[in-house]
């Protein structure tokens, strides 16, 4: 049945509509994909159309979309967009495989890649549009219930009155849903626990900064902008109790990889006793990845250390080493939170599935 999905999660639309409608923070989809430039957050909102692949491509590398789950439902949905417009199934494979390679480290991206692929090989001519749309639609509506179900999981192991520091964002920017581990935190405000959120500003594209400011300014969640830098002042004074991160791609061992600064964090709160949470769905879960050091981890532009917006504060052909992601290892992570439940360190997280 065609869905119109929003922030709260899904309800049916007119069921005789050709082509589904789709709609969450930061994605529309209506035979057409438009997707929020996350890169003009805070101060504008613009939507831009990535229904070609090639468009597409363009939003997940120069990060107009982010997170692992939101760039996965936007290929996919990009492939059904181009399903629509009639193209033929040598022509979905090959947007298929660009979309794939758009970007290295987020297995949510190849994961919804492959189920649509393994619906046009399956399809016949006939019903090759309509299958792709379906998967695609499934995709997106799959993300929002995983959503929902991590938050409801993780949002129980919050305490009233708790400080919260979280890194990067992962919330509906970064979703079709709710979020990860902003998910979680946004429940549990919402069932009414006083929580005040400590917010890293995330080097060097400042996603904490502009992009998880923006949204719990928006859900009217209290929170405080911190330099990362600031991360061991606030958990050694307790101003924070609990850390939750989320997650681009977790190894078969528990070891993830996340925003580089996750692991300084995992050390700190490991230092400092407190608990540390990677939030994450299934599709997360790498099975064929053995450990962290098997991640592919990408490598981003030596301008995004020496400048943004236009300005430098570092000589402009200052050597840089600018790796998008760092692994945390499974020893430091006190849970997993998945949709299907929380994960304690030692259960052993794919078996957990």
């Amino acid at each position: 049945m065609p869905v119109r999905a929003g922030i709260q999660g899904a309800a049916p639309l007119d069921a005789e509509a050709p082509v589904p409608t789709l709609q969450s923070l930061s994605l529309r989809y209506d035979g057409s994909l438009s997707l929020l430039d996350q890169r003009l957050l805070p101060e504008e909102e613009r939507w831009i159309d990535a229904s070609a692949p090639e468009a597409c491509v363009a939003a997940i590398q120069g990060l107009a979309v982010r997170g692992a789950p939101l760039i996965g439902v936007s290929a996919a949905l990009c492939l059904a967009a181009t399903a629509e417009r009639g193209a033929s199934r040598a022509a979905l494979i090959h947007a298929a495989a660009r979309l794939r390679a758009a970007r290295p480290t987020a297995v949510n991206l190849m994961g919804a890649v492959d189920r649509v692929l393994a619906a046009i090989h399956r399809a016949d001519d006939a019903g090759l549009a309509e299958a792709v749309i379906s998967e695609a639609t499934a995709l997106f509506t799959e993300d929002v219930a995983l959503c929902a179900a991590m938050a409801a999981h993780g949002a129980a192991l919050i305490q009233d009155g708790e400080g919260l520091l979280t890194h990067c964002n992962t919330g509906g920017l970064a979703t079709a849903g709710v979020g990860t581990a902003l998910g979680v935190i946004r429940l549990a405000h919402e069932q009414g626990r006083r929580i005040h959120v400590f917010v890293d500003e995330t080097r060097p594209l400042l996603q904490g900064g502009r992009l998880t400011t923006w949204e719990l300014r928006r859900l009217g969640v209290p929170y405080t902008l911190i330099s990362d830098s600031m991360a061991a002042l606030i958990l050694r004074d307790g101003r924070a109790q609990r850390v939750l991160v989320g997650a681009d791609r977790i190894a078969r061992n528990g070891d993830f990889a996340n925003k580089v600064g996750t692991y300084g964090l995992a050390v700190l709160a490991r230092h400092h006793g407190l608990p540390f949470y990677c939030v994450a769905p299934t599709t997360t879960l790498d099975p064929a990845c053995p450990d962290g050091a098997a991640i592919p981890i990408e490598l981003r532009s030596p301008e995004e250390l020496r400048g943004a917006r236009g300005q430098r504060w570092a000589p402009a052909d200052a050597p840089t080493e600018n790796p998008a992601f760092d692994v945390t290892p499974a020893s430091l992570v006190t849970a997993w939170v998945l949709e299907t439940g929380v994960v304690w360190e030692g259960t052993g997280v794919v078996k957990a599935r």
